[in-house]
């Protein structure tokens, strides 16, 4: 939350009815067109899982025509019910990393099948659903210290610009590197540099719809470079026969890995999709003023359940967890604060089941400079973190900095909760820290060790 921006406890209560009575598009300050132009641009920034999904999952053996048009409905239903249910501007689809994990570590791994891996998705995603059904997950998210929720949407700020950098060709390994700034001598490199520009100009400038105009003319350039091309179609037939994959297989989990190794590989999956969900929505909400001063977010209860629902969903429907997504900042940045933010993108999924290769016309370069820009606005947050109290600024510091770094937002959090956990208890603190956090920090103490352990190592 900005420092001109009012809690949304102080704002005005709304002063009409309908949609503006049951989104509370009034008392949050926006309006109908704000809030779908904001569900365009997220749709526009997260319409490339449509294609990823399909070609990670293909590797393990799905048909990735069945994946794509699994991917787009389940995040349509899923956005429009966390506009629905939670009013939240968050949409929700395939989670990319679990995906890759499936895939390379379930199937091609540990020797699954692809339906014994979509099951370890569904039952996860059940046990984290349980766990909010008992609040317990909104417990620890509201035991966390604000300097740690901070770093959170720091770290996802951070991590969003990393993504957009690589995805745009400018960062890529290095020669005895890690990594490397790449000078823009490829064309779709160079777009996105262009593209860089166009988007900051038009952001300075306080234009309306500055994101998804930037989109759209670099989208253009990149047809104009042959950076995209037009699809000879733009109409697909609907297939959608991973439905219900999650259930086909489920004892298979068991009789291949064994009974410890596949209780610690749902446990891995579950921290996960856990605490991935506690980055975005603190991130985001703050973002968007939805936060309280304490930095717990009215509400979020609502907004975990649906998070939940679409793991357990996504397993079942053979198209991996589903969860909140980092890049709905971009529609938070656009102006969305409601509800009706998703159920856009949600209903632009659905529309995407029938004209998916439409979204494929824009590339990472397009909008790779979006998530950098988002990502700039998100890290605003850092503000807010106490760096001259090693008790709060070093947990901090290692929660934001590590997501980037190993591409994790669980890993930044993990680190962050553990390193806390410690350093309050050297400095005499222990009784400080509230006995949630003792639990998630041991925890993510397994998480971190399951290597050292027998089981699966994802």
């Amino acid at each position: 939350m900005t420092a001109t921006e009012v809690p949304a406890s102080e704002r005005p209560a709304p002063s009409g009815g309908g949609l503006d009575s049951f989104f509370k598009l009034t008392e949050r300050g926006t309006t109908i067109g704000t809030e779908v132009r904001a569900g365009l641009t997220t749709f526009m920034v997260m319409a490339y899982i449509i294609f990823v999904n399909p070609s990670i999952l293909g590797e393990a053996g799905l048909d990735p025509a069945a994946v794509a048009a699994g991917t787009a409905l389940i995040a349509g239903v899923l956005s429009i019910l966390m506009g629905l249910v939670a009013n939240f501007p968050i949409a929700l689809a395939a989670g990319l990393g679990l995906n890759a994990a499936v895939a390379f570590g379930l199937v091609l791994g540990a020797g699954l099948t692809p339906a014994a891996a979509m099951g370890v998705i569904l039952i996860e995603g059940l046990v984290v659903l349980v766990l909010v059904l008992v609040g317990l997950r909104e417990a620890i998210m509201n035991a966390v210290p604000v300097s740690l929720k901070r770093a959170i949407g720091v770290g996802i700020g951070l991590f969003i610009l990393f993504i957009g950098f690589v995805t745009g060709g400018l960062i890529a390994p290095g020669a005895g590197t890690p990594v490397e700034w790449v000078f823009p001598t490829t064309a779709g490199a160079g777009v996105t540099l262009l593209g860089l520009l166009i988007t900051i100009v038009l952001v300075v400038r306080k234009v309306p719809g500055a994101l998804i105009l930037s989109i759209i003319a670099t989208s253009i350039i990149a047809l104009l470079t042959g950076v995209a091309s037009v699809p000879d179609s733009i109409t697909v037939t609907p297939n959608f026969s991973t439905l219900g994959l999650g259930f086909q297989d489920i004892g298979g989990i068991f009789t291949s890995l064994g009974v410890l190794a596949a209780i610690l590989t749902i446990f891995a999956f579950m921290l996960t999709d856990f605490f991935d969900t506690m980055g975005t929505a603190t991130g985001i909400a703050e973002q968007a003023g939805l936060a309280d001063r304490d930095g717990r977010i009215p509400g979020i209860g609502r907004l975990l359940f649906v998070d939940s629902l679409g793991a357990a969903v996504g397993g079942a429907g053979g198209v991996s967890s589903n969860t909140s997504y980092i890049e709905s900042a971009a529609g938070v940045a656009e102006g969305g604060r409601t509800g009706l933010t998703s159920i856009t993108t949600g209903v632009l999924f659905l529309l995407a089941i029938l004209v998916a290769p439409l979204a494929g016309i824009v590339p990472a370069s397009a909008t790779a400079p979006v998530l950098i820009v988002v990502g700039f606005l998100m890290a605003g947050l850092i503000t807010g973190i106490d760096f001259t109290d090693i008790e709060e600024g070093l947990p901090a510091l290692l929660g934001f900095i590590l997501m980037p770094l190993t591409y994790s937002i669980t890993v930044g959090i993990g680190a962050a909760f553990v390193s806390y956990v410690v350093i309050k208890t050297a400095a005499g603190k222990a009784g400080q820290v509230h006995w949630l956090l003792w639990v998630v920090a041991i925890a993510f103490v397994v998480y971190f060790a399951q290597g050292l352990l027998p089981g699966v190592d994802i």
